[in-house]
């Protein structure tokens, strides 16, 4: 399996949004990072884009970094699947990109994920990539969440 995230070769032929890509849960994400984009451009190259595999129509879903390393080098990364695309490996692939970019880029030492106790198929993905638990925290958005981190240096 091929994983074209956007703005990656070969998207530019790709159309058509999914009615997923386009409902208010990912509609929440892209305004938050057209905002994080307006108010610091250089910021578009970290964060949220769609997700494109080979032999499916239309995007499969979300992923990205949160924003550029922090002062520790470390970024959040954040993938989410159509639910009519999941269990194929999808997310899996996301992440796996995800960590490509990560490892590509020296100013970036540690990519986080950060995850919902009851996601235990998230934590699952994280865990076969090596992340370990790291700690935990609250977040205004999500609520309670497992921190996950990976050194990539």
């Amino acid at each position: 399996m091929r994983l074209l995230v956007a703005g990656g070769e070969g998207v530019a032929e790709r159309e058509g949004l999914t009615p997923f890509v386009a409902s208010e849960e990912c509609v929440v994400a892209w305004r938050m990072r057209i905002g994080q984009i307006e108010a610091s451009p250089a910021e578009a190259a970290w964060v949220t884009r769609l997700i494109y595999a080979d032999g499916v129509e239309g995007p499969v879903g979300i992923a990205g970094f949160h924003g550029p390393p922090d002062a520790r080098g470390m970024v959040e990364a954040g993938y989410h699947v159509d639910p009519g695309h999941r269990r194929r490996g999808y997310a899996r692939a996301a992440l796996e990109a995800m960590l490509a970019v990560a490892r590509a880029r020296p100013e970036v030492r540690v990519v986080r994920a950060t995850i919902a106790p009851a996601n235990l198929v998230s934590q699952r993905i994280v865990r076969s990539a090596g992340f370990a638990v790291t700690g935990e925290q609250w977040d205004e958005a999500d609520g309670f969440e497992i921190v996950w981190e990976l050194d990539v240096v």
